[in-house]
């Protein structure tokens, strides 16, 4: 774990309260998909833990939405604003995992994470998909990226406004889309859902309110069949088999 000055690149709107988050620095950062970062924000004693979208030859790529007091400050930060984080943080997802075809699943900003994980398994001669579900039109981002890659793009809206209207689990009943491994990041809900619905191996990253964010506190602890495991720092990516929904 490195504590390490960023300065901001862009900082820019993408969605309904939706940020793109460029992050600048004087040398090459390592950082594997389903790792976050842990971001330090001037006058608030509890960092903001975000999962890492993409890493740049000198940098990095971030999506938040805002939700609370800290985000909207974030929200109104310009280019030039030097932030101090620790890096990088948890578990990654496994791309070794999955043989040949896998699906990607994201539910709104869950989709941030996996970008940087298409990447990886497109290195590596392997074929994703990704499956995104969202309320509603204003909320969609990254579909371009993955198309951008080459990934198709499945989306989902509550409101039928986009795609298949429903969850990303009938967006994947619909179009019958076959894999033989699947990642997922996203509300709790949508991926319990999902492991009951997929009959084939996969990884969840889960998503709970922290407080250190580097195992100390234990505040964001779930229990799996392992026993209790810390998100920050055992996590956030766990097998779907162990997880105790």
């Amino acid at each position: 774990m490195l504590k390490k000055i960023f300065h901001i690149g862009s900082n820019s709107p993408v969605a309904h309260d939706t940020f793109r988050l460029v992050l600048e620095t004087d040398a090459s950062v390592t950082v594997r998909s389903g790792q976050f970062v842990d971001i330090a924000l001037p006058g608030r004693y509890l960092r903001r833990p975000i999962s890492v979208s993409d890493v740049l030859p000198r940098g990095l790529v971030l999506y938040y939405k805002i939700v609370g007091e800290g985000t909207r400050e974030m929200a109104a930060m310009t280019p030039g604003t030097a932030l101090e984080l620790l890096l990088p943080l948890g578990s990654g997802f496994g791309p070794e995992k999955c043989r040949e075809k896998a699906l990607l699943v994201g539910g709104g900003l869950g989709a941030a994470p996996l970008y940087l994980l298409a990447r990886e398994l497109l290195q590596a001669g392997k074929h994703p998909t990704a499956v995104l579900g969202f309320n509603r039109a204003d909320e969609i981002c990254l579909a371009e990226e993955f198309r951008a890659l080459g990934v198709p793009v499945h989306v989902a809206t509550l409101d039928g406004s986009v795609g298949t209207k429903g969850f990303v689990t009938d967006a994947i009943a619909a179009e019958k889309l076959q894999a033989d491994f699947f990642y997922s990041c996203g509300p709790l809900p949508m991926m319990k859902a999902l492991c009951a619905a997929l009959d084939i191996p996969g990884q969840v990253s889960l998503e709970e309110r922290m407080g250190c964010g580097a195992g100390f506190c234990y505040g964001c602890s779930v229990q799996t069949l392992e026993g209790p495991r810390r998100v920050c720092a055992d996590g956030p990516v766990f097998d779907k088999e162990v997880v105790l929904w």
